[in-house]
């Protein structure tokens, strides 16, 4: 069987969450490697729908387990707090969720710098979700995080936090201007906490080698987007880590060998949340439209998402970082109703059309769209499951896209449904690694 990376490949939103639930039951174990609970995925099944933030959507499938790497930054009270509402749901968890002992904690620090220094910030702000996932980032890069593993050894956790706190809190007099905080009254909530936790803790490196070992399959599951990776995203607006397919190693421990493609997620147009340069927004009643059709408001914030004609420039980038062996296009219904569309195929910069996506921010803010008009289709999608019965102008927007891409189209999403969903099964990867011989 083979492991495979779901990825990105704009600024996150894109959809994973129903592209994970749709190819979970083709895998053994779905591994989540980045982020924190600032990330939401939506998943409709049969009407019902759910938000998950910290487990992978992968829990909706019976028998399917799941694992929160080593990657991830976890707030534990999130994380009781959705195990609780997916118990409510009806489904089962008991030995089905993972958690890495190496896993970095969110702690109340990390959670009032992040809102504090967004604050600070001003109009120059990043446009976090103030929920600290950043602030925990910044402590595992500088030595001084504290981890999942270290709830179990009572003595030192507190040590860990009376230093820290101790530290934070002059931040939070001479910077913040915040009150202070208590170190032992931290240490007792978190160590609260250690039962509760224990049942899911293990070192998630070690269960990952065995399920490959034992020839069953992983399906990795990131957070975010591309365009959102601390290293080759739209610095200084990205999140703190890397949502790169790249992540997907260091975030589980399972070595680059074992992986064996990447499916890139891009929405038929663009969005993205917060601040940072967007060359294909809307600013008319067309974006208003999209965003309106394609419900786009966060689901763990509810923030506007910022909609947009769709970018080959970014999905084109994505694509050669991740190296995506096949493409998924998501939310193309949205687009039903609308009687031209448009494709950003280029950046204009300074009289000169640029052969590559900018790294310097003050040039995207600048850069011109070149785009290419297409006319629309002009029927519901939505309840199309074969390509061939698409509109011939969707099939032809599509297959521009995929030309531009410079990859294969293999799933085409048409509602927010699992069954609401076209997948190709002539393409060459899924044949690859979803057939009985694979």
């Amino acid at each position: 069987m083979s492991n495979i990376v779901i990825v990105g490949s704009q600024w996150g939103d894109e959809g994973k969450g129903k592209i994970v639930d749709l190819v979970t039951e083709r895998f053994d174990v779905v591994a989540r490697y980045q982020g924190g609970h600032n990330a939401g995925h939506t998943v409709s099944i049969q009407g019902k729908k759910y938000i998950l933030h910290l487990i992978p959507s992968g829990i909706l499938h019976p028998g399917k387990l799941c694992v929160i790497g080593n990657g991830v930054v976890l707030d534990p009270f999130a994380f009781q707090e959705e195990l609780k509402t997916l118990q409510n749901s009806g489904i089962s968890i008991q030995n089905r969720v993972f958690v890495s002992n190496r896993a970095h904690l969110i702690m109340p620090y990390h959670r009032a710098i992040d809102a504090a220094e967004e604050q600070r910030r001003g109009a120059e702000k990043i446009g976090t979700t103030a929920r600290g996932i950043g602030p925990c980032y910044e402590d595992k890069m500088a030595r001084r995080g504290i981890r999942v593993a270290d709830l179990f050894f009572p003595d030192l956790l507190r040590a860990k936090v009376r230093a820290n706190v101790e530290f934070k809190n002059r931040l939070f007099k001479h910077i913040y201007q915040l009150p202070p905080m208590d170190a032992d009254e931290i240490s007792d909530t978190y160590l609260a906490q250690a039962q509760a936790l224990a049942a899911f803790v293990t070192d998630t490196a070690e269960f990952l080698s065995r399920i490959i070992h034992e020839g069953r399959s992983i399906l990795f599951e990131g957070a975010q987007g591309t365009l959102l990776d601390v290293d080759h995203g739209t610095y200084p607006f990205v999140t703190s880590s890397n949502a790169t397919a790249g992540g997907a190693c260091t975030g589980t421990g399972v070595g680059p060998r074992h992986i064996d493609g990447v499916i890139g997620i891009a929405k038929a147009y663009t969005t993205r949340v917060g601040g940072g340069p967007f060359p294909t927004e809307l600013h008319d009643p067309v974006g208003r439209h999209i965003q309106q059709k394609g419900t786009e408001f966060g689901s763990s914030t509810g923030r506007p998402r910022r909609c947009g004609w769709f970018d080959a420039v970014v999905v084109r980038y994505a694509t050669l970082i991740n190296q995506v062996d096949t493409l998924v296009i998501t939310k193309l219904d949205v687009l039903d109703e609308l009687d031209e569309i448009q494709i950003c195929v280029g950046y204009r910069y300074r009289g000169r059309v640029l052969d590559c996506f900018p790294t310097e921010i003050s040039v995207l803010d600048e850069v011109e769209p070149v785009c290419e008009k297409w006319p629309g289709w002009k029927t519901d999608t939505s309840r199309i499951h074969h390509y061939e019965e698409l509109p011939r102008q969707a099939r032809e927007y599509l297959d521009r896209i995929s030309q531009l891409i410079g990859t294969d189209i293999s799933i085409i999403s048409t509602g927010p449904n699992r069954a609401e969903t076209i997948v190709l099964e002539q393409s060459p990867r899924l044949q690859q690694w979803f057939s009985p011989q694979s």
